[in-house]
């Protein structure tokens, strides 16, 4: 970077371009002018440093020069000007400075002078422009920032206020005094202990910043959220002497949602403070909480990312606030106060008088969400449940109201088939039953009380039983035998899926390479494990296998996972990509309950699946009804298009047994064959091969017309 900007004004060309020279070896960047009005027309529209001015110029001499510049009304006026004069010149010297000239030279100039004399007056002209700059930054930060000053002279116990910390608390300029009292006497109540305490944490150990939120009251009664930050200023023993800092308004972002913009949690629950404070005053007053949640909204995040989530969100909020508050509302119909509780939930409040006019605020929210959104060119449906709790004066809190709204919603979101309840005490009770549930599942991860039961998988062209499906089972202390599809849905919703799911693996492939031992040919080929999509969809899911299978000691080839079409996300590539990965480790895959779903046969044949499930519901429907056989039909032709192996589920009759063989449905398991079953009697039926009854079916022709590997 250069040093400065300087301009030469000397008429004898030959000088100056020496004089230029010269300097420019010193590092500046030098413009030379032959006479004042050149200069004069340089200095409005080209900055510079300093000047070195002659004082014997031709026309306008060098003094009259000065003197018009120093007389300009911009900021060059005060820029530093370094007289050149020959040494009889004393008088035009003293004369300079009178003008304002900073400095002089004579001629011949002698260069180690001059250029001490240049840098020093740059240098200083820099530092004032630093300076102002600084200033100017600080003021202009000030003002731009919208905050309230404030600085503390513990000498004195004096504060300064600024102008704008007195106008957020709805006062003028001399309406404030000088004592800390000014500010802790406008703290909300449940707030002026800990403001009290931080500050005397501060100012006794001294560590880092003072921070705080708090609310602070205004002059006509409200109170506003302010973020106070401060430092404490100490003299060489460590005392502080005095803390200063700042004041922002953050009402808005306190109170409302960042995404949305709607009311968030906090101001909802003020809303309802409110109304449960009118309805014990008013006891004729009747109000209503809704909450929404949208329907598989984390698979759509995960579908479409997390950017289009949002848009999603933020449409949804636009079109609650347009159509489900005050656009669809019909004549009687009650306006709502609506906000954004978190991630996919909303809630509204509602004055009614019944609880039929509840429901009926609950369908003109669900009305204004049936309209799909478009997005990125794409169509998007969104399933809302709403749980609806009606206020009253058994409320004391208004969390309390928000809770039996959300247990409400939770049971409308269990509940398939029901898209609104209304709270009832039982739900509360069912609420607190899941959470002791929860509880329960906890110690029994820690102390790995679950079992395993193994179902056969038989093939269908031999009757031999080529792998076992893997079952967890829980024996809960107080409640007995419990199903999966009692505690799993409890578990994902809690976390605990991934290590129940680890457990499960893990005893699985143990149990594999016990067989593998003990029954030599006779051991099963594979043996299958059911995966949760949040187990799949975890980015340590992989690893986490990689080193089951090491510690197990389990020939990958002989595991199978079994996944569900909703465990699978929506997005080909990132279904794909996940899967390789876990194929790679030698793992096949099992895509169970097919048929159910609504997307596989769209993009099936892009993923690497070694094997279709048939759902025991199109199985359980042979023989009575066409569908059955007709779906099961498909799903053959459809897997031997693409290479895949079929099983189908739930086979508990002949009849079916005898369709399946016919449509060359090349596996199955279910009653008709075994229950599931701990490890010893399966390990009894692996040693029983083949299997008795499909054997007699084959031995009569009907077998599979496939044979199997």
């Amino acid at each position: 970077m250069r040093h400065g900007r300087l301009v030469v004004v000397e008429d004898d060309r030959s000088s100056r371009d020496a004089l230029c020279r010269l300097l420019e070896r010193y590092d500046y960047e030098v413009t030379g002018v032959a006479d004042g009005p050149q200069l004069l027309e340089l200095v409005g529209r080209q900055a510079c440093d300093l000047i070195l001015l002659d004082v014997e110029l031709p026309g306008m001499n060098g003094l009259e020069v000065l003197t018009r510049i120093r007389n300009l009304t911009t900021p060059q006026a005060a820029l530093p000007i370094i007289m050149v004069t020959c040494r009889t010149d004393d008088v035009d010297i003293v004369k300079a400075f009178e003008l304002g000239a900073n400095d002089y030279v004579t001629k011949p100039i002698d260069i180690p002078v001059a250029l001490a004399r240049i840098g020093t007056h740059v240098a200083h002209k820099r530092a004032v422009e630093r300076v102002r700059e600084s200033e100017e930054r600080y003021a202009l930060a000030v003002q731009g920032a919208n905050d309230g000053l404030w600085d503390w002279n513990l000498a004195t116990n004096e504060v300064y206020w600024s102008t704008r910390w007195k106008e957020m608390v709805g006062c003028g300029p001399g309406e404030v005094g000088t004592g800390l009292d000014e500010w802790l006497r406008r703290v909300h109540p449940d707030d002026l202990e800990a403001v009290r305490r931080g500050l005397d944490a501060h100012l006794a150990t001294g560590g880092g910043h003072y921070e705080s939120e708090h609310r602070l009251q205004h002059r006509n009664g409200a109170f506003r959220w302010v973020l106070c930050r401060g430092a404490a200023v100490r003299n060489t023993a460590g005392a502080a002497t005095r803390l200063a800092g700042s004041f922002t308004d953050i009402t808005g972002a306190k109170l409302a949602d960042r995404l949305t913009g709607l009311p968030n949690r906090l101001l909802f629950v003020d809303l309802l403070h409110r109304a449960l404070a009118r309805s014990r005053r008013l006891h004729e007053y009747r109000f209503a909480v809704l909450v929404l949640g949208l329907d598989r909204f984390t698979t759509v995040s995960d579908s479409l990312g997390h950017d289009t989530a949002n848009r999603l969100l933020m449409a949804v909020a636009a079109r609650l606030q347009s159509d489900g508050c005050t656009g669809a509302a019909a004549d009687g119909d009650r306006p709502m106060a609506l906000a954004r509780l978190g991630e996919d939930e909303f809630a509204a409040l509602v004055d009614v008088g019944a609880p039929n006019e509840a429901v009926r605020a609950a369908e003109r929210l669900r009305a204004a969400l049936e309209r799909p959104f478009e997005l990125d060119g794409q169509q998007i449906f969104i399933a809302p449940k709403v749980g609806v709790a009606l206020g009253g004066t058994r409320y004391v809190d208004a969390e309390e109201v928000l809770r039996d709204a959300t247990i409400a919603l939770n049971r409308a979101k269990a509940d398939g088939g029901t898209w609104c309840e209304l709270f009832d005490p039982d739900m509360r009770r069912l609420a607190v039953a899941r959470l002791q549930l929860e509880s329960d599942l906890r110690q029994a991860i820690r102390t790995r009380a679950f079992r395993l039961h193994y179902q056969p998988i038989v093939s269908l062209g031999t009757g031999r039983i080529t792998g076992f499906e893997a079952l967890v089972r829980w024996r809960h202390p107080e409640r007995g035998p419990l199903s999966p599809a009692e505690f799993i849905a409890v578990a994902e919703d809690a976390g605990l899926i991934l290590p129940l799911g680890s457990l499960v693996l893990t005893e699985a492939c143990r149990q594999m390479v016990s067989w593998q031992r003990c029954l030599g040919s006779k051991a099963p080929a594979m043996i299958s494990v059911n995966v949760s999509s949040l187990q799949f969809a975890d980015a340590g899911f992989a690893g986490d296998l990689e080193a089951i299978l090491a510690k197990t000691g389990l020939d990958p080839k002989h595991l199978k996972l079994e996944l569900t079409e909703s465990a699978l996300p929506g997005d080909v590539p990132i279904a794909r990509e996940m899967l390789d990965r876990i194929r790679t480790l030698g793992i096949r895959f099992s895509l169970d309950d097919f048929g159910t779903g609504y997307s596989s046969l769209s993009y099936l044949h892009q993923l690497p699946i070694d094997t279709l499930k048939i759902d025991r519901s199109f199985v359980s429907r042979i023989g009575f009804e066409e569908h059955g056989a007709v779906m099961a039909r498909a799903i053959v032709a459809l897997a031997q298009s693409l290479g895949m192996d079929v099983v189908a589920e739930g086979v508990e009759t002949e009849a079916q047994l005898t369709k399946l063989q016919v449509l060359g449905c090349e596996y199955a398991q279910g009653f008709y064959f075994s229950r599931p079953v701990e490890k010893g009697e399966a390990g009894r039926l692996a040693r029983a091969q083949p299997w008795a009854p499909v054997q007699e079916r084959l031995s009569r022709g009907a077998g599979s017309r496939r044979s199997v590997a």
